[in-house]
């Protein structure tokens, strides 16, 4: 018995990375899988995007551990297009019970030739995508009368603005990551009154390919005062996928069933330096 058994989890970005951690972790525990991703590079963004190829392999994780998953190619700043996402999703699999608003993107280090364009993108999909991924869901969960589970990833950048530069991609990301702790509590005090519970967690860097690329590679070598600003507590540079995706599982599963509100760090003691 997992779990997470007879569940369906809706989930942004989840082609590779933590999103892909995330849906495998969950499907451990029983649950279906309803993912996400956009498949397409954004142009103020320098380091490749999730590809189809990267989806493949999140397909085939999830059908390994025989459970079911249905995906869609979507841009999460776009809500009718993640609405039709997740009402497909809904079609194949059943109700949702959990979402994860995961979709994600960084621009430390980046160039920018257009800042303005460069803060919008990541304003887009780091703030308004993750209200897009929580509305095209909650009325639905609601109207069901089941409860269930929503988790927002934020980042120690939405507790803290150390280890941020002076550019308007990094400045957009604090900013994003911020509105997403706002978001949650707003949501929890709609949601929660239906027992459906909205956290955020919060994760130092991670082992993803956000992070670890040339762009971002290149930038720390450049700025190593910016790698010190932004080291963590305990003797560790980047944490794994999976430790997120286990607090993921304690918030979403009946471990967690009276926690809701609540700001979740998974960040090796960055926020307490």
């Amino acid at each position: 018995m997992g779990k997470l058994d007879g569940k369906v989890a809706f989930i942004t970005g989840a082609a590779r990375g933590q999103g892909r951690s995330h849906a495998i972790r969950l499907a451990q525990e029983g649950a279906d899988i309803i993912a996400v991703d956009w498949l397409q590079d954004i142009s103020t963004v320098d380091y490749p995007m999730s590809t189809q190829s990267d989806l493949d392999e999140t397909v085939k994780q999830i059908e390994g551990l025989d459970r079911r998953i249905h995906t869609t190619k979507a841009d999460v700043r776009d809500f009718g297009a993640l609405k039709a996402a997740y009402e497909a999703g809904v079609a194949e699999l059943g109700p949702v019970d959990i979402v994860l608003g995961n979709a994600g993107i960084c621009q430390l280090g980046s160039a920018e030739p257009d800042p303005v364009q460069a803060f919008n993108d990541v304003v887009g999909v780091n703030l308004v995508g993750v209200w897009n991924s929580v509305y095209v869901a909650a009325q639905d969960m609601i109207d069901r009368g089941q409860g269930g589970a929503i988790v927002l990833t934020s980042s120690t950048q939405g507790l803290s603005g150390r280890g941020s530069d002076g550019s308007a991609g990094a400045q957009g990301y604090a900013a994003a990551k911020h509105g997403v702790v706002g978001l949650m509590r707003s949501f929890a005090n709609w949601l929660s009154p239906h027992g459906i519970r909205v956290n955020t967690v919060h994760p130092t860097g991670v082992a993803t390919p956000m992070v670890e690329n040339d762009v971002i590679g290149r930038y720390l070598e450049e700025n190593p005062q910016a790698g010190q600003m932004a080291a963590n507590l305990m003797p560790v540079g980047l944490v794994d996928p999976v430790d997120i995706s286990n607090a993921i599982l304690y918030l979403v599963s009946d471990d967690g069933r009276y926690v809701t509100g609540v700001t979740l760090p998974v960040d090796a003691g960055f926020n307490v330096r």
